[in-house]
């Protein structure tokens, strides 16, 4: 009988991967699947925008009541770490949002090591506002990540109208990163209406992360508000990746999540998604219920 390693074990009982064939198993070698414009499955593989990045439609997030450099993931440790982000990826899942705030970089460079590089996409935040600092933290990152480049690098909760403007240095510096190969896109994540509104009129904005859900819990304004910004940005290009989607933890009944999941889907603003999530059974819950949100949004 053929060995399987954890991989593929994972993938055969999530996803009913390879045959049964003359009294023996025989389990298919993972292939990635093609870039889809609208995904299928929690892990299918999507573009982001125009960026020209490719990631998996679900993505996890290290940044769970994350601040002053630590997160409900950090505090996990590096070994259950390791096995979170492991396992979310043996399960296709190739997309994992990290930010200075969370202290989730080096924990992401050991949990990932001897996975190539090009298998999985990352992304970070720098809360800083001065060109200096935003520079020194660009290099910073990448060592402390353990890598040649990061996929997208986000100005850190931007709140003010005017952001684009008072920020001119700290987009100067990351588009000269992006320029150098450090860096694949730049954009913001955003934590006010009228910040978001700004992003979307930028041209700098090619990235953005944008609180969303169906109840408006821990948003920027009301659903309703929010909806057609994040549908402006998605049609002109920009890249756009929901957040908070479990409305930050706080709907604990699989029915919220449910309702939550549709209503993102139904209002085609993003391109990706991520979900702040702290266990391998949580990410076979997401991974199921996205799927199933995913089915039900095709056949509707």
């Amino acid at each position: 009988m053929r060995t399987m390693n954890r991989r593929q074990f994972v993938r055969r009982g999530l996803a009913a991967v390879g045959t049964v064939a003359l009294g023996r198993s025989v389990v298919a070698e993972w292939v990635q699947p093609k870039t889809l414009d609208s995904p299928r499955r929690a892990t299918d593989r999507v573009k982001l925008g125009k960026t020209g990045i490719e990631l998996s439609f679900l993505g996890v997030g290290t940044g769970s009541i994350g601040w002053n450099h630590a997160s409900n993931q950090t505090r996990l440790g590096q070994a259950k770490f390791t096995e979170l982000i492991r396992h979310a990826f043996d399960l296709g899942v190739t997309f994992f949002d990290a930010a200075d705030a969370y202290g989730s970089h080096p924990f992401l460079k050991k949990a990932l090591e001897g996975i190539p590089r090009e298998k999985y996409q990352l992304q970070s935040k720098t809360i800083h506002r001065d060109a200096e600092t935003t520079a020194k933290d660009v290099d910073r990152f990448l060592h402390e990540l353990g890598v040649e480049y990061i996929d997208s690098v986000l100005i850190h909760a931007v709140e003010r109208p005017k952001w684009p403007e008072e920020l001119q240095e700290v987009r100067k510096v990351l588009s000269e990163a992006k320029t150098k190969g450090k860096i694949r896109a730049h954009g913001c994540s955003c934590h006010t209406l009228e910040a978001l509104q700004a992003a979307a009129a930028s041209s700098w904005v090619e990235v953005d992360q944008a609180r969303f859900n169906h109840k408006g819990a821990s948003m920027d304004a009301r659903p309703d508000q929010v909806a057609p910004v994040l549908q402006q940005m998605h049609a002109a290009g920009k890249g756009v990746i929901g957040m908070k989607i479990f409305g930050n933890g706080t709907f604990q009944k699989p029915e919220e999540r449910d309702a939550s999941l549709r209503y993102v889907l139904s209002q085609n603003a993003l391109n990706a998604m991520i979900i702040g999530l702290e266990s391998p059974a949580q990410i076979n819950e997401a991974i199921e219920r996205l799927n199933a949100a995913l089915e039900g949004a095709r056949t509707a």
